[in-house]
């Protein structure tokens, strides 16, 4: 199957972005985090996860990966890649965070295909992946979820009512000695998989479920 080539000049891409469609630029031994995620829509409970894993985890790099589709998730109201990565940009303001749909191009749809790529094309790149503790509970229903935590450390940033998941889920609990002190989470990056760390903070009450259904809209 030939790959996805979105139109670019349908989208409102700021000048300063280049071809979303392509992997970014990265040098070697760089710490890059990678948020994957539909960002249907987007909002600043995302911002708080990506500074949260920048801080705490002391990466150079945070790259949004808005996916075509979550192959766990109902396909039905969701919003075109386009349309996503336009209402990503003006949230994911910040220098070292960078919006990327390269899935898209490659015909990607699971994350360890995603992970297997990248780890080709960018080997002296440090990855984590980064998710919010209320993916936790569904982890290890992930494609191939085992092959992900060999292949990158894993960082999950506290949720809300999500905070006992690191004690209560059938990933965690594979993986229970593998897990790294939070205070050493700075560490993460560089350390070989599996490994991962919970990071616990202020929460953000944020979902794109709650904005699709209009709960965040009008201060309801």
């Amino acid at each position: 199957m030939a790959p996805v080539r979105p139109d670019l000049d349908s989208m409102h891409i700021p000048a300063y972005v280049r071809n979303p469609y392509k992997i970014p630029p990265a040098s070697r031994g760089m710490k890059i985090g990678l948020f994957g995620g539909s960002f249907n829509p987007p909002h600043q409970g995302h911002m708080h996860v990506s500074l949260t894993a920048i801080r705490k985890l002391n990466l150079d790099q945070l790259w949004w990966l808005v996916t075509p589709g979550n192959p766990l998730k109902q396909q039905g109201n969701l919003s075109s890649l386009p349309q996503r990565l336009s209402q990503c940009y003006p949230i994911a303001s910040h220098p070292d965070i960078h919006v990327t749909a390269f899935e898209a191009a490659h015909n990607l749809r699971y994350t360890a295909d995603t992970l297997y790529l990248l780890k080709q094309r960018r080997p002296s790149v440090n990855f984590v992946w980064v998710m919010g503790a209320d993916n936790l509970a569904n982890f290890h229903h992930w494609d191939r979820w085992q092959k992900i935590a060999d292949m990158v450390p894993l960082a999950i940033i506290d949720r809300p009512q999500s905070t006992t998941s690191p004690n209560s889920t059938a990933a965690t609990h594979a993986l229970a000695k593998y897990r790294m002190d939070e205070r050493d989470s700075s560490l993460l990056a560089i350390i070989k998989p599996p490994v991962w760390t919970f990071i616990h903070g202020r929460r953000s009450f944020l979902s794109s479920t709650d904005f699709r259904n209009g709960i965040h809209a009008g201060g309801n």
